[in-house]
């Protein structure tokens, strides 16, 4: 499986982008998978629900499924969040995954980077930012990339995985 991040602060439009580009690339015949790494408390599950007063009661690992789709809901209960790898190593084999989130993982990124969101750059400090992609033309010594040249950005990532 080929790995691919996306690297920017809240804002910048890292979601939209990649809500934009797993089309182009699944129009194309890949299978794409997704890792979100988020810094926020989550939860999908609902109070009431059968399997949230399961998960409440104690049980470790809660399994969902249906005939569209299913999902494990796992309690860490104190254990250490799993590392960028070993979320890697749970997701069914496929052609591309692209990772938001896991600012530091050794995966290429490109960087989403807004100006006008007042934020510094972060491929000064990250050698696995391989391009930025912004909505104003930057002088920077990185690939720069049209934040909404969709096409091109997908045509970026594909070429530089090798797919």
């Amino acid at each position: 499986m080929k790995a691919f991040g996306f690297a920017g602060y809240s804002g910048a439009g890292k979601t939209t982008l990649i809500e934009a580009l797993i089309p182009r690339f699944t129009a194309r015949g890949l299978r794409v998978s997704l890792i979100k790494h988020t810094h926020h408390n989550f939860d999908f599950d609902r109070p009431g629900k059968d399997s949230f007063r399961h998960r409440e009661a104690g049980a470790g690992e809660v399994m969902l499924v249906c005939d569209q789709r299913w999902a494990i809901l796992r309690e860490l209960r104190g254990e250490p969040e799993p590392g960028f790898e070993e979320q890697l190593a749970r997701l069914s084999p496929c052609d591309l995954v692209l990772v938001e989130g896991f600012k530091y993982s050794p995966i290429p990124k490109l960087e989403v980077h807004r100006p006008a969101n007042g934020k510094p750059y972060i491929w000064t400090e990250n050698p696995d930012v391989i391009a930025v992609a912004s909505d104003v033309v930057l002088d920077i010594p990185k690939p720069l990339l049209d934040l909404n040249d969709r096409d091109r950005i997908a045509a970026f990532i594909l070429d530089y995985v090798g797919l």
